[in-house]
């Protein structure tokens, strides 16, 4: 037994592996294949990185910490599959798909600026937090909101003592609950002996927390703590998960403002992607039937091999977590073009050998051998443009050249392989080798041979 033999059976067994293989990757679709903003709807928001005195310049390095910054704070509100990306040299894109509450998230980024501890009196403390509880009714006056704000916003930061320690100094902080079911936050810090003696010189006494100068809250220190601690109070459920993600954010490298603001409600996705997804299976329906009138036994052939182009495709968008656009259709729907194009070529080149008088067999071979060159040289350019276009474009480029370069990729596997696999295990085995079956009418086999003989 040699390879001649074994290599129909391994084809058929690694086309199969593939197959199952990714029906595994993408089931459920619903959780696997994550939409974009433009079709589930969402927020999606632009930031100007601005430098400041200790940051004269926005670097790549402060553009990288920034967005990781930004990353934790959303991911702290539980929006699924965030997009956050630079824009140039000093902004970042953040567009959050199917996001609930779209004020909450501008506040979060708005807020992301330096977190400082400071020991507040016990007297500012009391003011402060009477403060925060007014801020929360409804009917309160301007006038009382105003002074709520300046207290909390200048007033308590600066009567209160020196700062003594950082945001960034914090290692994390998560939303937990105490032994009676209360909500608090536990904490662990990176340097346990600077926070350990900190603690234990201020037992007793409120540790105020303080975002871009603003009161949080001022926990009192129960007892020294070294390498974690806990902080509860009268907290909601919402409120430690805020805190929570406050005390993660540490310090922002540098200051930020939002300078676009869109929301694109879930109504417009949904039509989108609706209208999408008709206009691609008309498309796609039509090619099937296209292929088939025009190339008989190969058409099908062709159509199959598409059909398992589309699920490694959507594979491959499962496994790599990319996120499926408007433009990621359209480069997805491109890159099937592109798939029954080299089909076209080879089906072409075929039947062009039949007329040449060669059989079945030798037609199928050349066809396939003739048909590569011009096959690979239209993929390998428009892959190289695709590639091109994914590391230089940004937000819904992107996605549109992530489908169109692995979609020709596929297209290529499948046209060249996959395709001849199924035509060679017919031709081979003598089964369904009629011409017709090929487009090709038996009075037309020899045909260029006759009237080049007949010229001569």
């Amino acid at each position: 037994m040699n390879w001649t033999t074994l290599k129909a059976p391994f084809k058929a067994l690694v086309i199969l592996a593939v197959c199952v293989l990714s029906i595994y990757a993408v089931i459920p679709l619903q959780k696997t294949i994550h939409l974009g903003l433009d079709l589930q709807g969402g927020a999606r928001l632009l930031l100007q990185l601005n430098p400041t005195a200790e940051v004269p310049q926005i670097t790549p390095q402060i553009q990288a910490q920034t967005r990781e910054v930004i990353d934790r704070r959303i991911n702290g509100l539980g929006v699924a599959e965030p997009s956050i990306s630079n824009v140039g040299t000093d902004r970042i894109l953040v567009e959050l798909p199917a996001v609930k509450n779209p004020d909450q998230a501008e506040q979060v980024l708005k807020q992301v600026a330096v977190l400082e501890y400071k020991i507040v009196p016990p007297d500012v403390m009391q003011k402060a937090e009477s403060y925060l509880q007014e801020e929360q009714q409804p009917k309160l006056s301007p006038q009382e909101r105003a002074a709520a704000e300046q207290y909390l916003n200048v007033t308590a930061y600066e009567k209160s003592g020196p700062v003594v320690y950082s945001g960034k100094d914090l290692k994390a902080a998560q939303a937990s609950y105490g032994q009676g079911g209360e909500p608090n936050i536990l904490f662990q810090t990176k340097d346990p002996a600077r926070f350990g003696k900190l603690t234990s010189a201020n037992v007793g006494k409120p540790l105020g927390i303080f975002l871009d100068r603003r009161y949080i809250s001022a926990p009192t220190i129960e007892s020294p703590i070294y390498d974690s601690g806990e902080i509860h109070g009268q907290f909601t459920q919402e409120q430690t998960i805020t805190l929570a993600n406050e005390l993660n954010a540490g310090a922002l490298p540098a200051k930020i403002t939002i300078i676009e603001k869109e929301t694109i409600g879930p109504t417009l996705g949904k039509l989108d992607l609706v209208q999408s997804m008709r206009a691609a299976a008309l498309g796609l329906g039509l090619v099937l039937i296209f292929m088939i009138a025009m190339y008989r036994l190969p058409g099908f052939l062709a159509d199959v091999a598409l059909a398992i182009y589309v699920l490694v495709m959507m594979a491959i968008l499962a496994v790599s977590h990319a996120t499926l656009t408007l433009p990621g259709i359209a480069g997805f729907v491109l890159s099937i073009g592109m798939a029954v194009d080299a089909n076209v070529l080879i089906f072409e080149r075929i039947k062009e050998e039949l007329w040449n008088g060669k059989t079945m067999r030798a037609a199928v071979r050349v066809g396939f051998q003739r048909a590569f060159s011009a096959v690979f040289d239209s993929h390998f350019t428009t892959i190289v443009g695709a590639g091109v276009l994914y590391m230089l474009g940004t937000g819904t480029v992107k996605g549109f050249a992530f489908t169109l370069f692995w979609g020709t990729v596929v297209s290529l596997v499948t046209a060249v392989f996959i395709t001849r696999f199924f035509v060679d295990v017919l031709v081979d085995n003598g089964i369904l080798t009629a011409p017709e079956l090929y487009g090709v009418r038996r009075s037309d086999i020899g045909i260029f041979a006759k009237t080049a003989g007949a010229e001569a």
